[in-house]
């Protein structure tokens, strides 16, 4: 992304998790804030941009565009379902978290997140801290402003690049964020976009500013998905498409290495899922016949 401009993925992001919570059935996350924080001028982009993903196949007469608009499509619907899946499972752990005494909820990456002004009823129980690129964060206070939201008091707006500054730094800037108490961590839709080196600094900053017992709740992609003749086609057209909006990924875990390499940066890796685990948590039973990302995975950790 352009280091003045907000990232335009934090707006796919929110209309993907609005998009599932006004037409996908059943809800596997409910985000009735998300559509209201991205301006029209912004939808109307990101819907430009979609269109030839969902178009009808029957559009096509051309036997090779017909496939590659039927296999995006597919693809997106699988990254729409991915995204409200990441948001449910992060909630999820962070419902739990609440009941073993975190009080600090620490937002990575948290684009047009809309946790703090969607459930109350958790936020009275947290100091909830969203942490992101500067730009993105500008523009987002800068809408909230439009929309005339009021600012919930436990939350907390903390400016970061992830690729030039320490998380450790950022978040002492605070007077509301206490090294001491327990803490919660989601990173949902960075990792893949920073280098290895970039994530793990950022990874390890969170063992120095954050106690035992402190969890973080991450995705990322597989290594195979940066492999041309492992990839899937459609995890093809999704790169190009990122690399088009200025936006690349450029860095996957292995599953079968991540629990030694966190281990490393000091902490317990206590869940890893696989595109099959998020199936069968999350994704059974649906009516439009998309199942979980391919090469995705969810992961919890735990400071030791």
């Amino acid at each position: 992304m352009k280091d003045d401009q907000a990232s335009f993925t934090a707006f796919m992001v929110a209309y993907m998790r609005a998009y599932h919570s006004t037409h996908e059935t059943p809800k596997i996350f409910d985000d009735f804030l998300a559509y209201d924080l991205i301006p029209e001028e912004k939808r109307s982009l990101i819907e430009q941009y979609l269109t030839p993903w969902v178009k009808q196949v029957n559009d096509y007469e051309d036997t090779e565009l017909c496939f590659n608009q039927k296999m995006i499509s597919e693809f997106l619907m699988q990254g729409i379902n991915n995204v409200a899946s990441r948001a449910r499972y992060a909630e999820d752990n962070l419902a739990k978290a609440i009941q073993q005494g975190v009080k600090q909820y620490v937002i990575l990456g948290a684009g047009m997140d809309t946790f703090a002004f969607r459930r109350p009823e958790m936020l009275e129980k947290l100091e909830v801290f969203e942490v992101d690129h500067p730009a993105t964060q500008e523009f987002k206070l800068h809408r909230l402003a439009e929309l005339g939201w009021k600012h919930p008091a436990k939350l907390h707006f903390i400016p970061i690049d992830f690729t030039k500054e320490s998380l450790v730094t950022a978040l002492t800037s605070s007077s509301f964020y206490d090294p001491d108490v327990k803490s919660f961590f989601s990173w949902l839709g960075v990792i893949n976009f920073l280098s290895r080196d970039e994530a793990f600094a950022t990874l390890r900053s969170i063992t120095e500013i954050a106690p035992t017992g402190s969890m973080v709740v991450f995705d990322y992609l597989d290594t195979d998905a940066f492999i041309p003749e492992k990839m899937s086609p459609q995890m093809r057209e999704f790169k190009d498409f990122l690399l088009k909006i200025d936006e690349p990924i450029i860095t996957g875990f292995n599953p079968a290495t991540l629990a030694e390499e966190f281990a490393c940066l000091g902490f317990q890796l206590n869940e890893n899922l696989s595109p099959d685990d998020i199936n069968g948590c999350y994704l059974q039973g649906r009516t439009d016949g998309y199942h979980a990302q391919e090469h995705g995975h969810f992961a919890c950790a735990v400071v030791e």
